[in-house]
């Protein structure tokens, strides 16, 4: 595809998703444990497909497989390699694999209100159903150790990306599209992956670009019965994305809405949970130490943003830290 026109605008946090797609390749008969939240707002019912399993009628923990799929870009003579050692000395993947993202060292206290000592998302979504878990307190989404699969190098054509300076830094930008296509075709040659599990694509200080716009920092899809997402590591603290903030993004937004699906929301929109709170102080991101490294967590908003009771959630916020906003105020 003819690469757009440079975006001569500042460098703008973004992120985004991709409809549900009919997959290519053949799947297994297993899928992703899903359950359906409703609510009623202002006299309109609405209704969304969550992972893990119903937390108001005992639903037990869920544990989804996880598999991690290093992607080094090549754009001109500059490599892009997720497996860059860090200052801390490790590489972006071992820190991310370390992060609370599927490590539950941090305890999570939220207004006073324990959560538990467990993996972020597992908080976010126990937040979110914590007037539930009184009496199902065994309840839990929580991501499982992720198979780290081989790296793929990948040559960006010249008509797909470049290397450009976005938020004061010199990053790669790769064309989104065709980014999500070398996605696809991986997917469908990793024979072991199946459908019950999350595939995430890790780039390592790369923004993918979307008509010439930059920056998007991650995304979510579904191939079929298949989820996936990709996000980017960018090493400077207080840069969009910085360390695992797309990660937990995504990943948030892929538990609430897994399929890309749940559009019939009182926001006009998709179900998107991390979006609203991208252009926060910090991009919406507050710091967490977890084995002497400060990662880079995304606030996220609970179902009351969407319209749901606030009884449903820890101390009737509407986000996991208390950030005060009234229903669809910024969007979806």
């Amino acid at each position: 595809m003819a690469q757009p026109a440079p975006d001569t605008l500042p460098a703008h946090p973004l992120f985004s998703r991709l409809p549900g797609q009919p997959a290519t390749w053949a799947q297994a008969s297993v899928s992703l444990p899903t359950f359906t939240e409703s609510w009623n707002y202002f006299g309109n019912n609405y209704f969304a497909t969550i992972v893990g399993t119903q937390p108001a009628t005992g639903g037990a923990s869920t544990t989804v497989p996880v598999y991690l799929i290093p992607i080094k870009l090549v754009i001109g003579a500059t490599r892009l390699d997720p497996k860059t050692v860090q200052a801390n000395g490790k590489t972006a993947v071992a820190n991310t694999l370390a992060s609370p993202i599927f490590r539950s060292g941090i305890d999570f206290v939220q207004g006073g209100t324990k959560l538990g000592k467990t993996q972020y998302i597992d908080a976010f979504q126990r937040a979110n159903y914590w007037g539930a878990l009184a009496s199902n307190p065994g309840w839990h989404l929580l991501l499982g150790k992720p198979t780290v699969l081989p790296e793929h190098t990948v040559t960006v054509p010249s008509a797909s990306g470049s290397i450009g300076t976005e938020f004061g830094i010199p990053v790669g930008l790769a064309d989104y599209y065709w980014f999500d296509g070398i996605a696809k075709s991986i997917l469908a040659a990793e024979t072991q992956i199946q459908p019950d599990s999350l595939v995430l694509f890790i780039t390592y200080n790369t923004f993918l670009t979307e008509n010439g716009s930059c920056c998007i920092g991650g995304y979510h899809s579904a191939a079929g019965a298949q989820t996936y997402s990709h996000f980017t590591y960018i090493p400077v603290p207080g840069i969009f994305s910085q360390d695992v903030s797309a990660l937990s993004h995504e990943v948030g937004e892929w538990a609430e809405d897994p399929f890309v699906n749940n559009y019939s929301q009182p926001c006009g929109g998709l179900l998107e949970v991390g979006d609203p709170l991208e252009n926060m102080p910090n991009y919406g991101a507050y710091p967490y130490t977890l084995n002497n490294f400060v990662y880079h967590l995304q606030d996220l908003v609970l179902l009351p943003y969407f319209g749901a009771p606030s009884s449903i959630s820890v101390n009737g916020w509407s986000t996991f830290q208390g950030t005060p906003v009234s229903v669809c105020e910024y969007g979806q």
